[in-house]
């Protein structure tokens, strides 16, 4: 116990998100106590990553101070659990940026509704967190700062949620807010050694910038573990947080490590990674079958004409003019105009892929698959290089998961080891409408199978050892 009959600060941050919040609700932590061991943490480790756009050092404790003498702090899910917020939705107060310079200032009167349920559930935003311009690629940067990982500084967070990412994958927070367009979670996760879940189409609110790329983009949390990531999940989707429920019985799991981009395969510890995962669920009684989902080059192109045309969306919705975007991205928001002129965002083809994609799992529960080709994106400023350039790197680096941004399906990230170089594996689980919770529940059983390194080594607060499988 320190000086005050709390615990000691390093003994706090570390902990997982649901036992935070459980020691608030008890008053055996205060949120107070619990956000100024991270404010504390985040300065330690902050100038190493560059994680944060904003830090809301004293909103913050004035917000942990109010959930402190909230009445109903009793009932909330994640009293007291600092939570960092991707700088492309609204937090009140603060100006939201979507990663341009060149975007006009504007202090947002109100929270987005997902900032709004994070807060009702006890959650305090310690801070915004850093994007790619208009949250557009695969790598973290911008002019003047570039985004790391913490579990290689020399490697990027990946993108566009590598804000959030890095800051829970250091132990600055526990719980970070993101979203996925094409990947924004998912490959963020992949690349941290995190957990992560997109949800499916309208689960959870939306609203990030124009149209939320013509219907792809959607809010989601980045976690260390399963279970505080499904709590997180059920405060955005408007749910209770109840226990997982066991499907029953065992479930029939399709395995493909063909990659929907030709000319772009998994590593030889990215295919591992997918072989260990296959182990696990078969020891764990389930069947697994190897089959390919119908991913068609019509469906990349669909994607890629949502992708491009969110660009100048976005821009035009921001009040940001061509002129004043970094040269990728302006290239990127002209080809999103002439794509918009073409007709060529047509509803029909996701509709069309989405069906196409709900009747793959008529006779499989979920699909596994590998997330990315290889290691993370070397940290480097990505702004300065052309668009072609970038593109390229995204599409090598990232084939698997624009699919089921387009088909609106929910699609999971988890840890599935480490490479030769420490750098973390990961797998994608994907189910069809309704999944999430079947995902968040397969994950668990795996997470127990095979446990995870929670924090990358060098910032991990509590100096935890790997664990070991049980």
């Amino acid at each position: 116990m320190d000086a005050s009959g709390g615990l000691p600060a390093g003994r706090i941050v570390g902990l997982p998100a649901t036992e935070l919040a459980a020691r608030v609700r008890s008053g055996e932590l205060t949120a107070v106590e619990v956000v100024r061991a991270h404010l504390a943490h985040l300065d330690a480790v902050e100038p190493r990553i560059g994680a944060f756009r904003v830090v809301r050092r004293e909103a913050a404790l004035a917000e942990a101070h109010a959930v402190d003498t909230a009445l109903t702090r009793f009932a909330m899910p994640l009293a007291g659990v600092p939570v960092a917020v991707k700088d492309n939705v609204d937090v009140a107060g603060e100006a939201c940026t979507d990663g341009s310079p060149a975007c006009p200032t504007r202090t947002a009167e109100r929270d987005h509704p997902v900032v709004s349920r994070l807060r009702r559930a006890g959650a305090v935003v310690v801070g915004i967190t850093r994007v790619p311009e208009l949250c557009l690629y695969a790598a973290t940067d911008g002019p003047g700062t570039v985004t790391r990982n913490p579990w290689d500084t020399a490697r990027s967070p990946a993108g566009s949620s590598g804000g959030s990412a890095a800051a829970v994958a250091a132990g600055v927070v526990p719980l970070a807010h993101g979203n996925d367009g094409l990947g924004s979670l998912r490959l963020p996760a992949a690349a941290c050694g995190l957990v992560t879940l997109k949800p499916g189409r309208g689960v959870v609110p939306g609203g990030i910038g124009a149209d939320d790329w013509s219907g792809m983009a959607v809010n989601g949390a980045l976690a260390t573990t399963v279970a505080d990531l499904a709590v997180a999940h059920a405060v955005l989707a408007g749910e209770e947080p109840t226990p997982l429920e066991a499907p029953g019985r065992p479930l029939r799991i399709a395995v493909s490590t063909r990659s929907p981009v030709p000319g772009t395969r998994a590593d030889g510890p990215a295919r591992a990674a997918v072989d260990s995962a296959v182990a696990a669920l078969t020891a764990a009684g389930h069947t697994v079958v190897r089959r390919d989902p119908p991913i068609t080059p019509g469906a990349a192109v669909g994607a890629l004409a949502r992708w491009m045309a969110g660009a100048a969306d976005d821009a035009a919705h921001l009040g940001i003019p061509l002129s004043g975007l970094q040269p990728r991205s302006r290239a990127h928001a002209r080809v999103g105009r002439a794509v918009r002129a073409a007709g060529l965002v047509r509803p029909a083809t996701a509709e069309r892929f989405r069906e196409r994609m709900v009747g793959f799992f008529s006779d499989v529960d979920v699909l596994l698959t590998p997330v990315v080709t290889g290691p993370p994106l070397p940290a480097r400023p990505w702004h300065e290089r052309s668009f072609l350039v970038n593109v390229t790197a995204d599409a090598r680096w990232a084939p698997w998961t624009a699919a089921w941004n387009l088909a609106g399906l929910p699609a999971l990230v988890l840890p599935a080891g480490t490479r030769p170089t420490g750098h973390p594996l990961a797998v994608q689980l994907a189910g069809p409408p309704g999944a999430e919770r079947r995902l968040l529940w397969l994950a668990g059983e795996l997470e127990r199978r095979q446990p995870w390194r929670r924090h990358a080594p060098v910032f991990d607060p509590a100096g935890n050892p790997s664990p070991a499988p049980v």
